[in-house]
């Protein structure tokens, strides 16, 4: 099977294109900009299957050979990342889905979307599920990243009914693992990098908010549970294991052994109180759950981020 992959030398994209190398059957055409993606995650991949196109997924995609797959990841997807880049954000969302939903319509691929649990804004009920529609700021500081999400799931949507394209939605819940950039200013990094290196622990509010945080292999499984299957519908993929970030501060100075203090700083706006997915559609229809336990993923993270910071 020929698949491209948009955003696949990023964090979540490098780790589907190893789970999809396993089957030798496949071919994978990895499309990145390298915007908030790195070669070096995809270096170690063989090289006779895959191809890389470094290009920017809002410019027009054009691939000979025919593609079976069409997974669209493309995106800054940390909130440093997308505030450091909200117009290339907003287009990763709404041009690069068009782009690719055009792809897929020439080539008769089926299409799979990454959205996210941003879609759900900061949700009035929890857990959230996929019937939920959300408590969004449409013009707020994160609206770039959530709004470009839900735009893209609407295009995804409208193409499905419209040209009769094979569609899968997932919306990625809190995850992390190995290759996540260190300075990508999502709450697992900071605080493993902070406790490492026996700075200061940043937490932001009170501590109280919460989340909901997957191992990266239990996301990928998730992705692929879904790609394998014969649902063509939305899913909620995450790990409904709900702690305050407080918790998760004190879980990562008892695995490193870190003698950091917690310090508290204004709460930014708009971050959102709770996130937990409600997976029961997934474990039904999927016969997909995560496995990673909390302390196991973050040690195997906190190993990784000690390598990196070595370098």
């Amino acid at each position: 099977m020929n698949i491209l992959i948009t955003g696949g030398g990023g964090f979540i994209g490098s780790h589907l294109s190893e789970k999809l190398l396993l089957n030798g059957e496949n071919k994978l055409f990895l499309l990145d900009n390298l915007l908030t993606g790195r070669k070096q995650n995809i270096e170690h991949l063989d090289k006779d299957k895959i191809v890389f196109i470094e290009q920017d997924v809002q410019d027009h995609i054009e691939i000979d050979e025919k593609i079976d797959y069409v997974f669209h990841f493309a995106s800054a997807a940390s909130p440093v990342a997308y505030t450091e880049h909200p117009v290339n954000t907003l287009k990763a969302g709404s041009i690069g889905t068009i782009n690719t939903l055009g792809l897929a319509k020439k080539h008769n691929a089926e299409y799979f979307l990454a959205s996210t649990s941003e879609v759900y804004g900061d949700p009035l009920i929890s857990p959230q599920t996929e019937d939920y529609w959300g408590n969004v700021n449409p013009n707020g500081e994160r609206s770039m990243y959530d709004e470009a999400k839900r735009f893209a799931e609407a295009a995804t949507a409208t193409y499905a009914r419209s040209y009769d394209i094979k569609i899968k939605i997932v919306r990625i819940f809190n995850t992390y693992g190995p290759r996540m950039q260190l300075n990508d200013g999502r709450v697992v990094t900071n605080l493993i990098v902070q406790a490492l290196e026996n700075n200061d622990i940043t937490i932001y509010g009170d501590g109280s908010q919460t989340r909901s945080f997957s191992y990266v292999d239990d996301t990928v499984n998730g992705i692929v549970a879904l790609m394998e299957s014969n649902e063509f519908d939305v899913f909620n993929i995450g790990n409904p294991n709900e702690m305050s970030i407080k918790e998760l501060s004190n879980v990562i100075l008892k695995l490193t052994d870190s003698k950091s203090k917690l310090i508290y700083k204004e709460l930014p706006n708009d971050d959102p109180k709770q996130r937990k997915p409600d997976i029961t559609k997934a474990k039904e229809k999927l016969n997909w759950e995560p496995k990673v336990d909390l302390e196991t993923g973050l040690t195997s993270t906190i190993e990784w981020i000690k390598k990196e910071l070595a370098k």
